[in-house]
């Protein structure tokens, strides 16, 4: 495993735990009315939010672009970025980095010889 694979890991295991954290002690849709007050509140709070929808949609193209690339269904990924914000895209670095790595690629071409 390399250090980026491990780094990878690392947030993203924070991530999910700071998320299931959240979600049991304020619930999972109560992100809704919070997002909506702050981008109703001024025109900040609306330019955070389209900020954050846009920087969602242009991971999401880099996902579906890149995973293209490399063989990797995407749709896993965009479902939970769509159910679960960040921990898919993070999911979808963890496992690049892990299908690309060379000893996965070693086991790989060892399964199909």
């Amino acid at each position: 495993m390399t250090k980026k694979e491990i780094l990878l890991w690392l947030v993203l295991a924070d991530f999910v735990a700071f998320t299931g954290y959240t979600v049991v002690t304020e619930g999972y849709t109560t992100f809704v009315p919070v997002a909506w007050g702050f981008a109703t509140a001024s025109a900040w709070g609306a330019q955070i939010v389209i900020d954050f929808l846009l920087a969602v949609a242009v991971a999401l193209g880099f996902v579906f672009s890149d995973a293209r690339q490399r063989g990797i269904n995407p749709w896993p990924f965009v479902v939970l970025t769509l159910g679960l914000g960040s921990i898919g895209l993070l999911g979808y670095l963890v496992h690049r980095e892990r299908a690309s790595s060379p000893s996965t690629r070693l086991a790989a071409s060892a399964q199909h010889a």
